[in-house]
């Protein structure tokens, strides 16, 4: 089985990787410290581009994939499905990075795992 941090010290990461890229990110829900899922709602300027949640492959690795609410839609969508989703799980993490070059962290971030 994979190794992984704590979710914790993940969403700090994810946080600190908007800030050096030269935008922001806050936790708008923080959920189990060590082992809670984490979701990413993926932005710029106002605009959403992607939500993006870490699942386990069946072979053991983590992987990041696109979920719910598609680029372009609106906040109201975009929070009523995040509702949905942390009333499903308490240990849930929602973090909202607002980025420039959305399309660039997506996909680094989809291909790492």
């Amino acid at each position: 089985m994979t190794d992984r941090l704590p979710a914790h010290v993940e969403a700090s990461g994810f946080v600190r990787r908007a800030e050096l890229a030269g935008g922001f990110g806050t936790v708008l829900k923080k959920g189990d410290a060590d082992r809670g899922a984490i979701i990413l709602l993926v932005g710029h300027r106002g605009e959403h581009h992607a939500c993006l949640e870490r699942s386990l492959a069946g072979d053991g690795r983590y992987l990041w994939q696109q979920v719910g609410p598609v680029r372009g839609d609106g906040t109201e969508t975009i929070a009523d499905w995040s509702q949905k989703r942390t009333r499903f799980d308490s240990d849930l993490w929602l973090i909202e990075l607002d980025i420039p070059s959305p399309e660039r962290f997506i996909a680094e971030t989809t291909s790492e795992g």
